[in-house]
C-alpha cells in the first residue's frame, strides 16, 4: 500500500525522482507522433551514392537504381519521414541540376568540394521514399538560392500535369504530382546556411514561406530554421518575428484565429562526449569516462527541449508550432581506418544514446512532433552501413526497431525512482524509460540501463492494468563498444528477454548492464 500511495503521488516527468516507480495505464496522454522516428539523408560521403543509390546497371540488386537490401531494412522499422537533401548541402543544392535525362554535375562546396553527379535527384529521392513507405521532408535552398527557385521546385513537384511545371515533370517520367507534406526553409541559417542573424532569417523566412505551397493534394507544413543547441535568443527572435502576421497589418485576416506562418521550428543538437568539437572522441575503443560523458550529453536533450519549448509557449501557447529536432545523434572523430565522409562505427553506446533521446522526445510529445536522426546510411549515427554489395544494420537500428511500437501510440505517465550511475565525478540516472498504449490496447514499456557495469532491478507499480502476459526483448552486448561488423553482423542484436515478472500489481524488471529492454504488457 505504501508503494502504491507513493506511486500515485509521484507521477510526473519521465526523468523525475520519486519515492516509487510507477506506470499509470489509466491516463493515456498525448500522441507520440510517428514522425519522431524520422531519418535524415544528405549528399555526404557514402550516404547517398552506394548507401542508397547504386544505379540500375549495378550488380548489387536494385529497383530503378535503389538498392533492395537497404529498402527492405528500412521498411522493417517503418521509417515515417525522410529529410533530404541536407543539411548544409541543402543550401548548396540547385534542384534543376538533378532532373531530366541530362544531369549537370556540380561542386559540393559544403563537403570537401566533391563532385556531385546529381544522378540522385528529385525523381530518385521520391522513388526511394515510395519504396520504403515514408513521407518526404524536402529542404529548399535559402542560402544560395532564391524565392523563385524554391517556388519553381514546389510547382515542379506538386502541380498537375496540365500545367507547364507538371508537364515537364511528366516528360521526365512522373505524371502524377507528389505529395510534399514537409518543407524546410533553409538549414542552419546561423551557420553553413548563410551566417545570418536571427532577425535577418526571420524576415527572409516570412518572404519565402509565402511562395511555398502545394499546387495539388494536401497542404505543406513549413519548418523554419531553429537554433543550434542552446541558442535561446534565436528561438525567441524567430518565434517573435516569424510566427504570425504583422500585428499592425491592415489587410484582411484569412484565418480566424490567424494561422501561424510556420508549422515547425527546427532544433539541431549533437551528442559529443566532451561537450566540444574536436579532441579525442573515438567511436570505439573508448573508456568508461567517455561512456558516461556521452550519456550525460545525450540527457541534455531534455533540458534543451524543455527550455526551447517554454520560449515557444510565449508566442504559441496553443502549441500549434511543432519543435522539430531534425538533426540529432552522436558525432565522433574520424575513424583512422574508415572510408571518410563522416562515416563512424556504431556501437552499443550509440544504441543507449538513441534510447535516451527517444525517451526525451516522448516526454515532450506535446511539442516535439517530428525528429530526424543524423543520418540514415553510412554517415554519423547511421541505421545502416554498407561496403559495396554488403550491408549490415547497426545497434541504433535495433533500438528504432524495438521502439517502433510507440509510433502513433499515446504516452502513458511513467515515473522512475532509480539510483544514480556515477563515474569520474559525473552522474546520470541509472535507468530512463518511456511507456505508451497503442490503438489495439497493448501497453509497451521501454527501459534503458545506462550503467555499463551493473544490472539494475526496477519494481514498477502499475495502475489500471491487470497482471497478465509479459513479452520482452533486450539489446545488449559483451562490451561497451561492441559493434556489428561485416564479418560478425549480429554481435549486437535483440534477443528474447525473460527478466520481467508480476508480483501482485507490481512489475519487477531485472535490467542487464548497458541494455535496452522493450516490454509488451497484455
Amino acid at each position: 500500500m505504501k508503494a502504491l500511495l507513493a506511486c500515485l503521488l509521484s507521477l510526473g516527468a519521465a526523468f523525475a525522482q520519486a519515492d516509487g516507480s510507477c506506470l499509470d495505464a489509466r491516463s493515456p496522454g498525448p500522441v507520440i507522433h510517428k514522425e519522431v522516428y524520422g531519418q535524415f539523408v544528405e549528399h555526404l560521403g557514402r550516404g547517398v551514392y552506394e548507401g542508397i543509390w547504386v544505379g540500375p546497371q549495378s550488380p548489387i540488386p536494385n529497383t530503378r537504381g535503389i538498392r533492395n537490401d537497404v529498402v527492405a531494412a528500412l521498411r522493417r522499422i517503418k521509417v515515417p519521414v525522410v529529410r533530404w537533401p541536407g543539411g548544409c548541402f541543402a543550401d548548396d543544392y540547385h534542384w534543376r541540376h538533378g532532373v531530366g535525362p541530362q544531369r549537370q554535375p556540380s561542386i559540393n562546396s559544403s563537403w570537401s568540394n566533391a563532385i556531385e553527379p546529381n544522378t540522385f535527384g528529385t525523381h530518385e529521392f521520391m522513388d526511394f521514399i515510395e519504396q520504403i513507405g515514408a513521407q518526404p521532408y524536402v529542404g529548399v535552398n535559402m542560402g544560395s538560392g532564391s524565392v523563385e527557385e524554391a517556388q519553381g521546385w514546389m510547382q515542379y513537384m506538386t502541380a498537375p500535369a496540365t500545367t507547364a511545371p507538371g508537364a515537364e515533370r511528366a516528360r521526365n517520367g512522373r505524371s502524377e504530382p507528389w505529395a510534399v507534406p514537409f518543407v524546410g526553409v533553409g538549414n542552419e541559417s546561423w551557420g553553413c546556411g548563410g551566417h545570418m542573424y536571427a532577425e535577418e532569417y526571420a524576415n527572409r523566412y516570412r518572404q519565402f514561406q509565402g511562395y511555398l505551397k502545394s499546387y495539388a493534394g494536401p497542404g505543406v507544413r513549413k519548418i523554419a530554421t531553429g537554433p543550434d543547441t542552446d541558442d535561446y535568443e534565436w528561438t525567441d527572435t524567430v518565434m517573435r518575428l516569424a510566427t504570425r502576421f504583422r500585428p499592425n497589418a491592415t489587410s484582411p485576416i484569412l484565418y480566424s484565429p490567424p494561422k501561424p506562418l510556420l508549422d515547425g521550428l527546427s532544433l539541431h543538437f549533437y551528442t559529443l562526449p566532451s561537450n566540444r568539437w574536436g579532441g579525442v572522441h573515438p567511436a570505439r575503443g573508448f573508456d568508461e569516462a567517455a561512456w558516461i560523458s556521452t550519456m550525460k550529453r545525450a540527457l541534455l536533450m531534455d533540458e534543451l527541449v524543455g527550455k526551447h519549448s517554454a520560449i515557444m509557449d510565449k508566442y504559441d501557447p496553443a502549441k500549434e508550432v511543432a519543435l522539430v529536432v531534425d538533426e540529432w545523434g552522436t558525432w565522433y572523430d574520424k575513424e583512422p581506418d574508415g572510408p571518410g565522409g563522416l562515416w563512424q562505427q556504431n556501437t552499443l553506446r550509440d544504441a543507449l544514446v538513441a534510447a535516451v533521446t527517444l525517451n526525451v522526445f516522448h516526454a515532450h510529445a506535446e511539442r516535439v512532433r517530428m525528429a530526424n536522426v543524423a543520418q540514415m546510411v553510412n554517415v554519423l549515427q547511421a541505421m545502416i552501413l554498407t561496403d559495396g554489395p554488403r550491408m549490415l544494420v547497426t545497434p541504433t537500428y535495433h533500438v528504432f526497431d524495438l521502439y517502433q511500437v510507440h509510433q502513433d501510440a499515446r504516452r502513458l505517465p511513467l515515473t522512475l525512482d532509480v539510483p544514480r550511475y556515477r563515474h569520474g565525478g559525473l552522474d546520470v540516472p541509472a535507468v530512463t524509460g518511456t511507456a505508451s498504449v497503442d490503438a489495439a490496447g497493448r501497453t509497451h514499456v521501454s527501459l534503458a540501463n545506462l550503467d555499463p557495469t551493473r544490472p539494475h532491478r526496477l519494481t514498477l507499480e502499475v495502475l489500471g492494468l491487470k497482471p497478465g502476459a509479459v513479452k520482452g526483448r533486450v539489446l545488449t552486448a559483451p562490451a561497451m563498444d561492441s559493434f556489428n561488423s561485416f564479418d560478425a553482423p549480429d554481435t549486437v542484436a535483440p534477443r528474447d528477454f525473460h527478466g520481467a515478472r508480476w508480483t501482485g500489481s507490481a512489475l519487477t524488471v531485472d535490467l542487464p548492464a548497458r541494455s535496452v529492454v522493450g516490454l509488451e504488457l497484455r
